[in-house]
């Protein structure tokens, strides 16, 4: 019989555990023989999963149980952060008692806070280099990251976090880096390319971490991971989240961690929250219409529309916005301007409508959204409850729609077995609906030539759009700043009214030219 361990529990897995703290717990073969090897003494070397925490706990752990620094404990109060998510719970004794980890972990479930305090809390300040280094798929992901470190670090002076990452210029980064940082937050190629030029020195890492690995081994950055960690020191302390376990991120475990207490966090969705519907459709051209009926059918505010490769995803978005729709894409051949634009529209509610790969859609701070469709079944069951997980979230009912065709049968018995009942496929709502006009986005977004640089917040911004014979405060949105500019998302109706007052007026002293993003 497996057992598992409550998570309060941190001491080091013996026999006498059965006898104290341990209770039944379903685990598979292979843990349950890894457990008894150790309970027998027996070694199998460096295997990555010594060690597995599946435990969740009957009530929510408060932070005060941790033994953090009374500065990140009043942040912590003062951020609202009173009890820990079930990563939290399980990871963060674990990393504070200096262990490595490799966690199953998905976005929203409060990983970043899970490595973040644990950085923070063996940080020294006074000791001003680079001290720990987290790895991101993306310049989105690692912006996210960077923000809730800085966060959490606020109650601490002086500390200094710094993001590294492509698609940004290289001279900046390299005067940052003069000035010295303790935590380097980036992305493989742009790290490894800092270390090339011996602009980045990882002599002094203490803790390494890989954010969302099993995505940035999906984009080929295997040899810069590689190529990172040979220049860190052996003793370090190593912390893996991931999404999934491929037979990739197994292999990076047994080379880079140290016997990893490994923590598996149960999908946190409520399936109740989510009403799903599935479709058997003929061909591409019925699937095509098919999610045009089913937009039209839902009338979303918000959804994301999930297809497999990078050109489907641009051929139905185009195919959307030529009927009508408010969409936009997001897949990696776009350029990174392009995905900031796109990421800040749909996130302002400036477009309805975002069609997007499973690589490009991982890691991004979207809350959640009305409707979900799948123009195709996912690749494997998790990835599919991950996508429909964009949905049904914070207590609100969501929407899932997945479109099958016959070939994609096997994908189907895969799904029922994973989810534990039958699925039936349903008619697709009658194309009398096609008369309909399809919902357009509420807002429109204005983009400044002005930002942090310029020293222009979120209070100039609106100020200028409310003064005397401007627009009313409920009509402004998200307002969004970047370090050269600013999007501020208004109403439609009062867009083009906007963007006059933007380029007829001035932002701290200073005249800034406006304009009004399109979709694209």
């Amino acid at each position: 019989m497996a057992w598992k361990q409550p998570v309060w529990c941190a001491r080091p897995l013996s026999a006498s555990c059965v006898s104290c703290c341990y209770k039944p717990a379903s685990h598979t073969p292979a843990i349950a023989e890894a457990r008894a090897d150790r309970y027998n003494g027996v070694s199998r070397g460096n295997t990555a999963a010594p060690h597995t925490l599946q435990a969740t706990p009957l009530t929510p752990l408060p932070f005060t149980k941790l033994p953090l620094a009374p500065e990140l404990q009043a942040t912590l109060s003062d951020l609202g952060y009173h009890t820990m998510t079930p990563v939290q719970a399980q990871s963060l004794p674990q990393v504070l008692a200096g262990r490595d980890i490799i966690a199953q972990a998905k976005t929203g479930s409060g990983k970043t806070a899970a490595f973040g305090l644990g950085l923070l809390a063996k940080l020294e300040v006074k000791r001003f280099c680079v001290q720990s280094l987290v790895l991101c798929p993306t310049r989105e992901l690692a912006d996210q990251v960077a923000n809730e470190i800085r966060k959490l670090a606020r109650g601490i002076h002086n500390i200094k976090v710094l993001t590294l990452c492509g698609g940004q210029p290289f001279g900046p980064q390299l005067g940052s880096l003069e000035h010295g940082a303790h935590i380097i937050v980036g992305t493989p190629g742009r790290v490894e390319e800092h270390l090339r030029k011996a602009s980045l020195s990882l002599a002094q890492v203490d803790t390494l971490v890989l954010d969302e690995a099993d995505r940035m081994l999906e984009m080929g950055f295997q040899a810069s991971l590689d190529a990172i960690v040979e220049q860190t020191p052996a003793k370090r302390q190593t912390l893996l989240f991931s999404a999934t376990y491929p037979t990739q991120i197994e292999a990076i475990a047994q080379r880079i961690l140290r016997e990893p207490v490994r923590v598996e966090v149960e999908e946190q969705h409520n399936a109740d929250s989510i009403e799903q519907h599935f479709y058997n459709i003929n061909d591409e051209a019925q699937r095509l219409l098919a999610t045009r009926l089913l937009l039209l059918q839902f009338s979303p505010e918000s959804a994301m529309v999930f297809a497999n490769t990078k050109k489907e995803v641009q051929e139905l978005c185009d195919t959307l916005c030529a009927h009508g729709f408010s969409a936009a894409a997001l897949h990696g051949d776009m350029e990174q301007r392009d995905r900031d634009q796109t990421l800040i529209q749909f996130g302002n509610k400036s477009v309805s409508i975002l069609v997007a790969t499973d690589v490009a859609a991982r890691g991004l701070d979207i809350s959640a959204v009305d409707l979900v469709i799948n123009y195709h079944l996912a690749r494997d069951s998790e990835v599919h409850v991950h996508r429909v997980g964009r949905t049904g979230r914070g207590g609100s009912r969501g929407i899932a729609c997945s479109l099958f065709s016959d070939k994609e049968h096997y994908k189907l018995m895969l799904l029922q077995d994973y989810l534990g009942h039958d699925i039936a496929g349903e008619t697709l709502p009658d194309e009398s609906i096609l008369r309909k006009p399809p919902r357009q986005a509420a807002m429109t977004t204005l983009q400044i030539d002005g930002g942090k640089k310029q020293k222009i917040r979120p209070g100039d911004i609106l100020g200028a759009l409310t003064g005397e014979g401007g627009i009313d405060g409920d009509q402004v949105g998200k307002i969004n700043m970047a370090p050269m500019r600013s999007y501020v998302a208004v109403k439609r109706e009062v867009a083009k009214k906007a963007l006059k007052i933007l380029n007829e007026g001035k932002l701290k002293g200073r005249s800034c030219r406006a304009r009004i993003i399109s979709q694209r």
